[in-house]
């Protein structure tokens, strides 16, 4: 199946909010469950805009047959002092799975972090027993720097995660 990965609009708020209930009921690997992310629409849609007119930040969104199946975030911290890096999010529905748009979207955000944002490193955080997203984040050259224990609590139970960084080569 084909897909395109295109810059999110406040347009898209409605069918992003839509996308974090599916992700959240499909797995307990993201920040939020089946109740999503817990923003209005109108929350939704200041946020995408805010991205929109930022230079440092950006937010993807995956469209096959003009539905969104998955979506990608690179932003950038605001102090001044950690300014020089930001962070990685990714969402993808179960449906999509398989189909590349993991490398896709991550393709996308390193070249956004590395050529727009000018970050010197990149982190994210992964469940400590996520091996396939563990796997993507390694291809591409992150490294396990530390293990936040209790990062979540879900059902009573902690969960560990995972971070990992990525430092960016300069350009000659």
């Amino acid at each position: 199946m084909d897909f395109e990965i295109v810059e999110a609009t406040k347009e898209d708020a409605k069918d992003i909010l839509a996308l974090t209930k599916i992700c959240g009921k499909e797995t307990n690997y993201l920040s939020y469950g089946s109740e999503g992310i817990g923003l209005s629409l109108e929350q939704e849609m200041a946020f995408l805009d805010n991205v929109a007119h930022s230079l440092k930040d950006v937010f993807y969104v995956v469209k096959m047959k003009d539905e969104i199946v998955g979506m990608g975030s690179y932003i950038t911290f605001s102090s001044p002092r950690m300014s020089h890096r930001g962070e990685i999010g990714l969402c993808i529905r179960q449906s999509a799975w398989h189909l590349g748009i993991g490398h896709a979207l991550m393709d996308r955000l390193l070249d956004f972090a590395k050529n727009q944002a000018k970050a010197d490193l990149v982190s994210l955080e992964v469940c400590h027993d996520n091996r396939r997203a563990i796997s993507l984040y390694q291809h591409y050259g992150f490294q396990k720097i530390g293990t936040f224990e209790g990062f979540f609590k879900i059902d009573d139970k902690l969960i560990d995660y995972d971070i990992m960084l990525l430092k960016l080569e300069k350009s000659s």
